[in-house]
Order: C-alpha cells, then sequence, then structure tokens
C-alpha cells in the first residue's frame, strides 16, 4: 500500500470517529432535555388592588332627612319635583309612621311613607323605611288573610291591623280617625297595601322602597 492510500484511509477513519462521537454527544443531549421538567414560568407578583369599601350614609348628615318633610314643602323624589300637601300621622301597636301625600307636576297623587322599623331579628338595629306608594285598581278585592293573587303576581300577607291617625294640611280624610290596613310582599320584594278609613271602601298601592338619598327637600314651607 502505498503512503498517499494509508494519509486517506487514516484522514477517513478520522472523519468516521468524529461523527460517531458528535451523533452520541447529540444523542445523550436529547434525551437528557426530554427527562428533564419543563420549566415553569412564574407570573410576576403584582399589589392587589383595595377592596372597595362601602360606607352606609346618615339621614340629616349625609342626605335629607324625610322624617323631616312638612307639609307645604317641596321636594324631589328621584329627582322628581312633587308638593307635600298633607300628612297622616299613624299609630299602631308602638309603632308610629307618617304617610305624606305628593301631588308631582303631572298633578299625580302619590303617598310616601316615612318609618323607622325595628330588625327581623334580635340585636338587628332599626333602619329608616321610605316608600313610594302608586294606587292600583283594586276591582272589588278585599284583603285575605292568606295569599292573594293581583296582576298576575302572589303576595303573601306581612301584617294587618287598624292603625288610628290624625292629619294634618289636605289629605282628602277626616281630621282623626281609624284606618284599617293588611299588607303584603311578593317573592321580588314589591311590597301590595290594602287601606280603608272605616266607613269607606278599600284602596290598593304597590310600593317598592327608595333607596337612602332618594328625598331631597327642596324648599321649605312658608
Amino acid at each position: 500500500m502505498s503512503m498517499t492510500s494509508m494519509v486517506v484511509l487514516g484522514l477517513s477513519i478520522a472523519t468516521v470517529l468524529l461523527l460517531l462521537g458528535a451523533f452520541l454527544a447529540t444523542l445523550r443531549q436529547d434525551r437528557k432535555d426530554r427527562t428533564a421538567a419543563p420549566p415553569v414560568e412564574v407570573a410576576p407578583i403584582e399589589t392587589p388592588l383595595p377592596a372597595p369599601v362601602s360606607v352606609a350614609g346618615h339621614a340629616g348628615s349625609d342626605y335629607a332627612d324625610p322624617r323631616t318633610i312638612q307639609v307645604g314643602d317641596r321636594i324631589h323624589v328621584h329627582g322628581s319635583p312633587a308638593r307635600v300637601l298633607g300628612a297622616m300621622f299613624m299609630s299602631w301597636q308602638g309603632q308610629q309612621w307618617t304617610e305624606y301625600l305628593l301631588r308631582d307636576r303631572t298633578r299625580r297623587f302619590q303617598w310616601l311613607s316615612v318609618e323607622v322599623r325595628q330588625g327581623l331579628t334580635q340585636g338587628d338595629p332599626p333602619h329608616l323605611e321610605v316608600l313610594l306608594w302608586t294606587e292600583v285598581p283594586t276591582q272589588g278585592m278585599v284583603p285575605a288573610k292568606s295569599m292573594l293573587i293581583m296582576e298576575g303576581v302572589e303576595f303573601f300577607p306581612i301584617e294587618r291591623g287598624t292603625a288610628a291617625f290624625r292629619c294634618e294640611g289636605d289629605t282628602g280624610t277626616p281630621e282623626r280617625g281609624l284606618l284599617d290596613f293588611a299588607d303584603y310582599r311578593a317573592s321580588d320584594g314589591r311590597l301590595l297595601s290594602f287601606e280603608r278609613i272605616q266607613g269607606r271602601s278599600w284602596t290598593a298601592s304597590y310600593a317598592r322602597p327608595l333607596p337612602p338619598g332618594s328625598i331631597d327637600i327642596v324648599s321649605r314651607a312658608s
């Protein structure tokens, strides 16, 4: 064998060994990559936003106190102007509340009732309940002692009795007297009340509680 042939053979063997070493190294790296756990992305830590804080307002300081309404006042109910024509001061079994007769700018009449009610359970603080009543036709209905249906809605009894009242201003009622009432509530929170001044026919009205701050006293009676 000539010298040239030996050199070529040596170079070929060296090349084969280099390629084999590179293949084995690649194979080992591939196995290592497959067995290693995938990297875990860590999200950056963000400072949480402060939780919203809800602070209950106080009648008389944060908004107008509806208990101070007087006959002749001009008020806004949900931004709609109305005039206070009269008031009925009610009393029943130690409870007291006031019903104000309003006339809005369309000359529609509505009653606004204001009452401090005790908590539902012992230990609950009393709360101010303000209701705006809209009269509905009774079609000869009378208040039942059980569930009744008005305009397709089921109402369940919550209170009934006979309250004493006295009036100021123009209410369309006697100055003093007795008033029969029967109150109901639907599952959606809507209220229904039947009222009857003794010797007269029953009337009925719907209402929902007004949120605090719904009443604004624009001007006082002169």
